[in-house]
Order: structure tokens, then C-alpha cells, then sequence
């Protein structure tokens, strides 16, 4: 039996899976945390790994491996290899002024027509001009930037020198990268940083990036390798994480200025239109505890109220907002009244709020092309039963959710036992079961949160 490994280094944990590279199979795992914060040693990442793997058994007996990775991440490094300062991750807003700094310089439509996406906090080209302004020394330190999962690939396979390697799907959410053209724009890169840098090789969706004991797939970002991993066709995949995605696969590539969908592009030679919000699996988090329940009681409780939490609204900015692009924003709570002003509507406003947020992204994807044939939901949150049964209500769509899984490390799995065969598709693994919810729309609940949002945006 060929195995294939699959490493998926979020922001809250790396997690390893491996796996059969005939059928896909799982034949065992790990997991290891990741610090908190939105500035990490990659170091810490490396140990992570080193430890996921460790507990998944090692990798003696796995023939090939693809690392999957949080998107956006600015890891630079020196002449000689040695990281610069700590990575800047996609949630660290910091850079929100100098995003907006880049797109009043080419304007949304130049940016929409260059790389397909318009520049926000997250982006990798914002956190470098940010760096070239408050961290001059750092700036001219750096001779090379990758993101993390590129990074994550080059310590595998002990690398040296700065041969970096990438693929399509990671480096369409730096902000320097033209997925329809597949180069590099170096002339916003240096827009950035203020001066060349090396960049990682871009490879094509099964080509090996390193080449030793154990082969090393070209990785891919985290959303792309979800869709890979599930996988969705021609669905909507909607992903609750620690942050809020929805996406889907497109032969089309996106190029929207107003920035709420961003051009990126998938892990297969097509493209992965999508929409992300910064908020999602802790605003539940951030319920429980201000309810003092525990998760289970807050599915309860969310349960327990009518459709529409009776007027009480929740705008879930807990940590600003990319999808509007919000950095500073905060969390608001509408419609409160003696008498709807109860745990229970408060704990599906939550829910509902939430979900609100990925729909008005889901707006902005079918008004870029896409087609809503279904609706995929995975990621931490959808483990709640509120989640899945309020969402279909929100969406006005059934919504099927897979068996919960590991489903950004199943896709680089998947990938890397493409990369072994190197076949044109990648393997046709076994599709995850799936669980049909349905519910009646709730009427006027996203008019009201757009209403609500909308506010902020007016400022």
C-alpha cells in the first residue's frame, strides 16, 4: 500500500493526515497547536509539524507529501535563509492603512485588472509596505518572501539557498501574483516592499516541488485544498473557521473592484472566486462566554428561539471585517428590546449574524458569474447543530454538510498522491457522505443585517 501525507498548518493548529494514495483511505493522523496571536515565529509552525507528524506515526513509509497553508502570511527571509522577524499572519490588521494606501495609488479597477483582486489588511503586498514603512531595516534585510505553507515545504525537504516553490492557489492571494497570466507582477511587489526580492517558483498543480526520499507536492492555500479535499464540483463551498470563506471553483477567473470577492485561483489550473469574512467559528466562541454556556448549551439555546431571534440582530465585526473591508470595526448588537432581550435570541443572533456575513459574500461570488447549484458547508463551526440547521434558513438554499474531517489537509493529500501518479486529474478518491438540511428562509433577516452592516460601511 502507497501512502501520501497531508499537512494542514492553520492559524490555530497544524494537523497531518495520512492517507491510502489509491482510495484515500485514512489510515492515521495528528495535531499539534499553533500559539495565539497574528505575529508567529514560523519556528513555531516547524514544531508543530514536527509534532503532528510525530503523532500521525512519522513518515518513513509515506512516498509523498503536500503541505497546505493559511493564505496571506508574510514570511521573509534573509540572504542566507534566516527569517527576518516574525510572520505577519492574514489577520493581523496592522497593514490596514497601507492596503488602503496601495489602492488609492492604482486605483480598484487597476488593481482588479492587474491581479483580479483589490488589496485589503490580509494581503501579502499590504503587509510589506507596511513593513517598508514602520520596519525600514527589516524591509532591506529582506531577499526573499514566501507564505507559509512555501516555507513549510522548503524546511521539509531541508532546504537551502532560497529555492522556494509555490503553486497557483497561494501565491493569487499576495496581491503580486496575475492568475490568468500565471507570473508574478514584480512591479507590485516592489510597490510593497520598495525593492526586489526573490519570489518562489510557481508549479503547476502536480508537479513536484522538491524531489528527495520523500516527494514534496507544490501545497496550496488553505481554501483550495479544501475544495480539493471535499470535493465540491460545482457547489459553494462555504467554510466556518476562524474565518468565514465561500468559494467556488470557476473556469472563469474573477476580477471585481468593489474587493468583496477576490480573484484567487484554485488548486487545479482553474480559479476559486472567493469571498472571506474575519469572523466566524469564535463568534460563537465569544456567545458562549458572554452567556457563560458551553457550546452545547449555546446550540440549545439558539435553537430554542424563533427564526429571526425576534428583531435582535448581531453584527459579528469581533475583529473588524475584511468582507467589507472593515479593519476597525467592532461588534455591534441591533434591536433589542424589554421584552426580546433573552439568552436565547441573543444566541441565535449570534448564529444568524454570522451567517448573515458569509451570505452577503455569497451574494457578491453569484454576482461575479457563479452559478448557486448547492451549498457545501465545513469547517469548526459547522460541527454545531444550530449552524447547520439555522444556515439554510440564512441562505435561502438546502445545504448539505460532510462528515466532519480534515478537509484542507485531505485535499493535500489528495494532491500529493497526484503528484506521485502524474496524471491530468488528481485520484478519484471516495466523496465524504453528506447530510441534507433544509429550512424556510427567514423573511427580511438579511435585509436587516445589511441595513445593520451598512451603517458601518456609511461612516
Amino acid at each position: 500500500m502507497t501512502l501520501v501525507a497531508g499537512v494542514d498548518s492553520s492559524t490555530q493548529a497544524c494537523k497531518v493526515v495520512i492517507r491510502n494514495a489509491e482510495t484515500g483511505a485514512l489510515v492515521r493522523s495528528g495535531r499539534a497547536p499553533h500559539p495565539d496571536g497574528t505575529e508567529v515565529d514560523p519556528d513555531a509552525w516547524w514544531q508543530a509539524l514536527r509534532e503532528a507528524v510525530a503523532e500521525a506515526g512519522g513518515l518513513a513509509d509515506v512516498a509523498a507529501l503536500s503541505v497546505a497553508g493559511q493564505q496571506h502570511g508574510m514570511v521573509c527571509l534573509d540572504s542566507d535563509g534566516r527569517v527576518v522577524r516574525p510572520a505577519l499572519l492574514w489577520n493581523d490588521t496592522r497593514s490596514a492603512q497601507a492596503a488602503a494606501d496601495l489602492v488609492a495609488e492604482l486605483g480598484p479597477d487597476g488593481w482588479a485588472a492587474a491581479v483580479g483582486s483589490v488589496p485589503v489588511a490580509s494581503f501579502t503586498v499590504a503587509k510589506l509596505r507596511w513593513l517598508a514603512e514602520h520596519e525600514p531595516g527589516n524591509a532591506r534585510r529582506t531577499a526573499a518572501v514566501c507564505l507559509p505553507h512555501d516555507w513549510l515545504s522548503w524546511r521539509l525537504a531541508d532546504g537551502e539557498g532560497l529555492e522556494l516553490a509555490t503553486d497557483r492557489s497561494d501565491a493569487s492571494g499576495t496581491g503580486y501574483f496575475d492568475g490568468r497570466a500565471n507570473r508574478y507582477r514584480t512591479d507590485l511587489l516592489e510597490r510593497g516592499l520598495g525593492h526586489p526580492a526573490r519570489l518562489p517558483r510557481v508549479l503547476a498543480p502536480a508537479e513536484p516541488a522538491y524531489q528527495g526520499r520523500l516527494l514534496i507536492g507544490p501545497g496550496a492555500g488553505d481554501n483550495a485544498a479544501a475544495a480539493l479535499g471535499v470535493p465540491i464540483g460545482d457547489d459553494v463551498l462555504v467554510s466556518l473557521g476562524t474565518s468565514g470563506v465561500v468559494c467556488a471553483r470557476s473556469t472563469v477567473p474573477a476580477a471585481d473592484p468593489s474587493g468583496l470577492v477576490a480573484g484567487f485561483a484554485d488548486a487545479t489550473g482553474a480559479f476559486l472566486p472567493l469571498a472571506c469574512t474575519l469572523n466566524a467559528a469564535r463568534v460563537l466562541d465569544a456567545a458562549a462566554r458572554l452567556l457563560r454556556v458551553r457550546p452545547d448549551e449555546l446550540t440549545e439555546l439558539a435553537l430554542s428561539a424563533p427564526p429571526g431571534a425576534e428583531g435582535v440582530l448581531v453584527v459579528p465585526y469581533l475583529e473588524g471585517e475584511r468582507t467589507p473591508n472593515l479593519p476597525h470595526a467592532t461588534g455591534a448588537v441591533h434591536g433589542l428590546t424589554l421584552a426580546n432581550a433573552t439568552a436565547a435570541n441573543l444566541a441565535r443572533a449570534a448564529v444568524e449574524g454570522m451567517l448573515c456575513g458569509i451570505a452577503a459574500g455569497l451574494d457578491a461570488l453569484i454576482g461575479q458569474g457563479v452559478t448557486l447549484t448547492g451549498i457545501r458547508l465545513i469547517g469548526g463551526a459547522a460541527r454545531s447543530e444550530a449552524v447547520r440547521r439555522i444556515a439554510p434558513g440564512v441562505f435561502g438554499t438546502p445545504v448539505s454538510v460532510p462528515a466532519p474531517g480534515e478537509y484542507v489537509a485531505d485535499g493535500a493529500a489528495r494532491q500529493a498522491a497526484w503528484v506521485l501518479t502524474g496524471d491530468a486529474e488528481p485520484p478519484d478518491w471516495a466523496v465524504p457522505a453528506t447530510q441534507l438540511y433544509e429550512a424556510d428562509p427567514v423573511p427580511g433577516l438579511r435585509e436587516r443585517y445589511a441595513e445593520a452592516a451598512g451603517r458601518f460601511v456609511s461612516r
